[in-house]
């Protein structure tokens, strides 16, 4: 897997690999996971209670949003990043109220914080990589001919 190229590369790389292993957390130990974000674990279930069921769901979602993020990551694909910005918004929001409605525990708000803030960082990277001058291709063949560093000067330009 290729490293992130830029510095929203970056920002959508470390939340895909944390939602990786958020995942595979819920997936592998579902218990450790609600206590995190402040849900109770009862030694039982009652019957028609699928906490287990949603949290296997959820979980396996979560996985696999980790792995189109680094998909995304690897491959530089920049709408995908400003798409997430959107969302992540959206996410932070809905996670907000669901807290401050009493549906969520308090906790539950730490998730909705991670949302806010990795949409700002990836935004405001996606602002500084706009504004970064793009590096040009090095020579190739071997020929350093004119090259500065690698670089070679596009073509008609004075030498």
């Amino acid at each position: 897997m290729r490293l992130p190229r830029s510095s929203a590369g970056w920002t959508i790389a470390v939340f895909g690999v944390l939602a990786l292993l958020m995942g595979a957390l819920g997936l592998l130990w579902p218990e450790a996971q609600l206590r995190m974000l402040g849900f109770e674990v009862p030694q039982s279930r009652a019957a028609g209670d699928y906490t287990g069921t949603f949290l296997t769901a959820s979980s396996m979602a979560s996985f696999n949003m980790g792995v189109y993020y680094l998909l995304a990551t690897a491959t530089e694909w920049r709408p995908f990043y400003r798409f997430t910005v959107f969302f992540r918004l959206v996410t932070f929001t809905v996670f907000t109220i669901a807290v401050l409605a009493d549906i969520a525990p308090g906790r539950f708000f730490t998730v909705a914080l991670w949302e806010g803030l990795g949409a700002v960082a990836t935004a405001v990277a996606l602002r500084w990589d706009a504004r970064r001058p793009a590096a040009m291709p090095p020579a190739t063949n071997g020929d350093r001919s004119g090259a500065v560093d690698g670089v070679v000067p596009p073509a008609g330009a004075n030498r």
